[in-house]
């Protein structure tokens, strides 16, 4: 009796044409997780050195008008952006007299606030495609089993043989499906938890630098 091959392609090239087309929107959903992961990494880890980096020049003990002036009007990093936007309502705020004008304080709070929430939009942006992977692949993987073993036992009725042989590469192929599904689902979980605390403490510092920013710009107003 010949072998039956139980490679990957093959369980994939004698699937029905459903399980086929299951296993193709799971491969397909399982890189663009990957894609969206990998390149998740690499914002997270370019706006953490960014902060660090600014977090060093801002507490430095430099004028902050000197510390603006050297960002210019055009910043680079989230933390950059973010104290830009409040120094330069701050300069808006003030009369060609010197003088300021009156509700500067939550001016300059709203603008560093919209800074934080196009920062967070930008952290976040991805992050619904890896719940949506993590959620939907195994249900998606689970109904190309399903469908690869109604066919498999439909084989079995025809056939008119229940030897092991004819029953255990109908039911591998079907099985194939669930298991492709939680090869995309449980990197999309485990990653999309990662990014969600990590977004967190990330827009945290953003905030609580605001509030610090905020806290030396308000005794200066009330000076």
């Amino acid at each position: 009796m010949e072998a039956v091959d139980f490679s990957m392609w093959a369980l994939f090239a004698r699937a029905t044409l459903v399980v086929k087309l299951v296993m193709i929107m799971l491969i397909l959903a399982s890189f663009w997780a990957w894609a969206i992961i990998i390149q998740k990494i690499i914002v997270y880890r370019k706006a953490r050195a960014n902060a660090a980096q600014f977090d060093v020049a801002f507490w430095s003990g430099e004028p902050l008008d000197g510390l603006f002036d050297k960002i210019g009007m055009a910043p680079t990093g989230a933390a950059e952006k973010i104290f830009a936007s409040g120094m330069m309502e701050w300069r808006r705020s003030h009369r060609n007299d010197g003088g300021l004008i009156a509700g500067a304080q939550s001016r300059i709070d709203r603008s560093m606030d919209v800074a934080i929430a196009k920062e967070a939009e930008i952290l976040q942006k991805g992050l619904p495609v890896l719940a949506t992977v993590g959620s939907i692949t195994p249900f998606v993987g689970l109904f190309g089993t399903v469908w690869g073993i109604m066919n498999a036992f439909i084989e079995i009725a025809e056939q008119q043989n229940t030897n092991l042989a004819v029953v255990a590469p109908g039911i591998a192929e079907a099985l194939l499906a669930t298991g492709l599904g939680l090869l995309a689902a449980i990197p999309a979980v485990i990653f999309y938890n990662k990014f969600i605390a990590d977004s967190d403490r990330i827009l945290g510092g953003y905030e609580a630098f605001s509030d610090e920013f905020a806290t030396i710009l308000s005794r200066q107003l009330d000076s």
